[in-house]
């Protein structure tokens, strides 16, 4: 069975981590299978939402703790291992956002260390009741620093150092009300709330979306005032984009658009 599977439906496409004995761990195995099928994503103008789940208990319990405690009998001690892991988690963790597609995260069970990362990356994360998200690292001896990068960008700076270096963890509506997941819904509903959420957002004009998500990341890391021209120079681009001068005449003529959709 593969170890990330792909559905694809109503131009979403259902990414399934399917590592259910390590908890869907990010091992070197589903980092890769994770970065080629974003990669493949990122071109695949056919989808226009993603939605990332686990099978099994938990959402995703962090990396490979049994791969990392291998590599130290490498002569270096681990070090150059260490190194590929970290680099390419991160590299994965920001092509979520990278691509044109809104990514939501679809979390139930627990979501640690890099686990709890992946969900901070998404662009947005619907829970179930009863979940559990956490930077623990701290427990075992290891600092969460690589993913107290995303935290620290979704929640307040307070909040995210208490997590890191106390361990504890957080429950599903602190986690909304902290701002690191949209909303909070029964279990029996989270699949079903993340495919209506992800269809809403794949019926949208899909260049507007693409331009959308990239305008937003980039502007977030700018002072005001070079956030203002920049997406300003965005605006302009999409009302010069002919499906987006179709979708505003067909509102004013009370019509639906006829998009041509890339």
């Amino acid at each position: 069975m593969a170890i990330l599977t792909r559905r694809d439906e109503n131009a979403v496409a259902y990414l399934t981590m399917n590592a259910p004995e390590r908890l869907n761990a990010l091992s070197d195995e589903m980092l890769a299978a994770l970065q080629e099928t974003l990669h493949a994503l990122k071109s695949d103008t056919s989808v226009r939402a993603v939605v990332l789940a686990g099978t099994g208990k938990a959402f995703c319990a962090g990396h490979d703790l049994k791969q990392m405690t291998a590599a130290r009998q490498n002569a270096d001690g681990g070090a150059a291992a260490f190194k590929g892991l970290f680099d390419r988690c991160a590299t994965f963790m920001q092509t979520v956002q990278k691509i044109p597609q809104p990514v939501i995260a679809q979390v139930h069970g627990i979501a640690t260390a890099a686990g709890c990362q992946l969900v901070a990356s998404c662009d947005l994360a619907l829970a179930a009741e009863g979940t559990r998200f956490g930077v623990n690292g701290v427990n075992i001896g290891l600092f969460c620093s690589t993913p107290m990068v995303a935290l620290s960008r979704n929640i307040a700076r307070k909040r995210a150092f208490e997590m890191l270096v106390t361990g504890e963890f957080m429950t599903a509506d602190e986690a909304k009300n902290a701002g690191l997941i949209n909303r909070v819904v029964p279990e029996m509903e989270l699949a079903p709330s993340a495919r209506a959420l992800a269809e809403l957002i794949a019926s949208k004009l899909g260049s507007a979306v693409k331009t959308g998500k990239s305008a937003f990341y980039q502007q977030i890391q700018m002072p005001l005032d070079q956030a203002y021209a920049y997406t300003g120079k965005v605006m302009v681009e999409n009302m010069l984009n002919r499906d987006t001068e179709e979708g505003i005449a067909a509102f004013i003529e009370k019509r639906d658009p006829n998009w041509m959709q890339d």
